[in-house]
């Protein structure tokens, strides 16, 4: 039986993808000695926002997504993340993978909400690993072991690499998902007032009720 450990050691974003994507190196080790074939590991990717301290402009962010303060003890919960399949190649001792996740921008998703809502510090990650484990006999074949569920990671990845990666890919802006009339309804008010950009439209909206920033 192989013996099996998993960390991750460095988070960066990929400068190359199409869409904003952050890579994850994970180093994977054997101590028995063996040599491992291919492992074909899954990784899933949880945010644990409990473990990290928050200013008070973080709270008023977090609103939405965890209640008032007081609320914090029960409402802090893990988010899921991500859930991402990667090969790791044959090795012997140890070896590095990179595993690619894609973020999203979408503020109807929980996780983009929660990483917009903060100023600095770093997100507390936990990675859990499952799988599957190949290695050769001595006869030339294979035996299969199961990657066990026991193997996790955690890592805190620094809240700048995000906020660098999103504002490459999306700068000084968002997204919102709205339903097609409510869109309607917009462009007929954003042509009714002449205004020249959907962005004049909603600072207006927001000026009528009070809510623009000063």
């Amino acid at each position: 039986m192989s013996e099996l450990a998993i960390t991750c050691v460095d988070v960066r974003p990929d400068l190359y993808a199409a869409a904003p994507t952050m890579v994850f190196r994970l180093r994977v080790t054997e101590s028995t000695g063996v040599r491992v074939h291919a492992i074909a590991l899954r990784c899933q990717i949880r945010i644990e926002p409990a473990r990290r301290r928050y200013d008070a402009g973080e709270a008023e962010r977090l609103l939405e997504l965890f209640g008032e303060t007081p609320q914090w003890g029960d409402s802090l919960k893990p988010m899921q993340f991500a859930s991402v399949g990667v090969m790791v190649a044959s090795f012997a001792g140890q070896t590095e993978v990179d595993v690619p996740v894609a973020y999203t921008y979408d503020f109807e998703v929980g996780t983009a909400k929660y990483f917009h809502g903060l100023a600095g510090g770093e997100i507390p990650m936990l990675l859990l690993f499952s799988g599957t484990a190949f290695r050769r006999t001595d006869d030339g074949g294979f035996e299969v072991e199961q990657v066990p569920w026991s193997l996790e990671a955690r890592y805190r990845v620094p809240v700048t690499v995000w906020r660098d990666l999103m504002d490459r890919f999306f700068p000084n802006s968002g997204w919102i998902r709205l339903r097609s009339d409510t869109i309607d309804a917009l462009q007929r008010y954003k042509a009714g007032k002449a205004l020249p950009t959907w962005e004049d439209a909603f600072a207006a909206l927001l000026k009528q009720a009070g809510e623009y920033p000063p």
